[in-house]
């Protein structure tokens, strides 16, 4: 839809030579046209209430109106109007029925849910893991074991020693090794340009 006009008469510079037609049509726009703004609302309100905005229709056939009437004489302005009207409320409302719009008021109070990190949390995570992943690949094969079945699978150093045969001090020393290792794999590869 066209903004609306700043005033009540539509803006339109006239023709070179058509100062007195544009006063002319200015009257009559204001003589004829313009009484009829409350009723069309009315009746617009009344008969199309799943249209947003009424002044905007109300505006919108104004504007075409003055147009037309600057082409050809309009006999009934009243009946041109509330016609025009009619078939752009009727427009709005076919175009919402396809592609429907609900208005909200109150953005907060929308629930959103969305627990997607955005791309630079993503990539950042991706890139920790790796890095994670580098620095207990970098361990000897005994102490990433213990490291893998105490640090990441989270099972406690009784358990552990007793699956792979060896005691809890010797778990609790490669197991804390193993961390020592990987902190220190992780702050070199960080400081490194």
């Amino acid at each position: 839809m066209s903004p609306p006009p700043t005033s009540p008469v539509p803006d339109e510079v006239p023709a070179v030579g058509a100062g007195a037609l544009s006063g002319e049509r200015t009257d009559w726009f204001t003589a004829e046209v313009q009484p009829h703004g409350p009723h069309l609302k009315s009746y617009l309100h009344r008969h199309f209430p799943a249209v947003r905005d009424v002044d905007d229709v109300v505006q919108e056939s104004f504007l075409r109106l003055w147009r037309a009437h600057a082409v050809n004489p309009i006999v009934s302005a009243k009946a041109f109007l509330f016609t025009v009207a009619r078939r752009i409320a009727l427009d709005l409302v076919r175009r919402d029925r396809r592609s429907p719009f609900i208005a909200v008021r109150d953005l907060d109070g929308l629930f959103v849910l969305d627990h997607a990190p955005d791309g630079g949390t993503a990539a950042n995570r991706a890139m920790e893991l790796q890095l994670m992943i580098e620095a207990v690949e970098s361990l000897p094969a005994r102490c990433r074991e213990i490291f893998i079945l105490c640090q990441i699978e989270g099972l406690p150093q009784r358990e552990v020693a007793a699956r792979l045969g060896l005691s809890e001090n010797t778990i609790a020393v490669q197991s804390a090794r193993g961390l020592q290792k990987c902190e220190s794999y992780v702050r070199q590869r960080l400081l490194q340009p």
